[in-house]
């Protein structure tokens, strides 16, 4: 799999945690606040393609363009950013050795923690 950061993704995440529109949940919670697949569909019919690549930090270069599946890495639930989720990019990322999707959560991970601090 050829997954490279998907910088709009990331960009879009700094601002949404700048603008504290983040849910400081646990680890453990990403299971159950992660969209569903009915989820993902139906935003992709009200808001497009382009919309939903911003919620994911990972492009899968070799799936085609205009498909679902060609992202990865989910970080939020299209409202906002999850901490659970970030944690669960960073930890999949870095054991598939998708370094530069790693990095870019740990960044966000960080910048949360400042965030859950105070």
């Amino acid at each position: 799999m050829a997954v490279r950061l998907n910088r709009k993704a990331y960009d879009h995440a700094r601002k949404l945690i700048e603008d504290r529109k983040v849910m400081l949940d646990e680890r453990d919670d990403w299971s159950e606040h992660q969209p569903s697949a009915q989820r993902e569909r139906r935003f992709v019919e009200e808001h497009g393609l382009g919309e939903y690549q911003r919620w994911y930090l990972g492009i899968d270069d070799k799936v085609g363009e205009g498909r679902r599946t060609r992202y990865k890495f989910p970080y939020g639930d299209f409202e906002n950013v999850h901490r659970c989720g970030v944690l669960s990019a960073e930890s999949r990322a870095g054991q598939y050795k998708h370094f530069d999707v790693e990095q870019a959560a740990a960044h966000l991970h960080g910048m949360l923690d400042v965030v859950r601090a105070g």
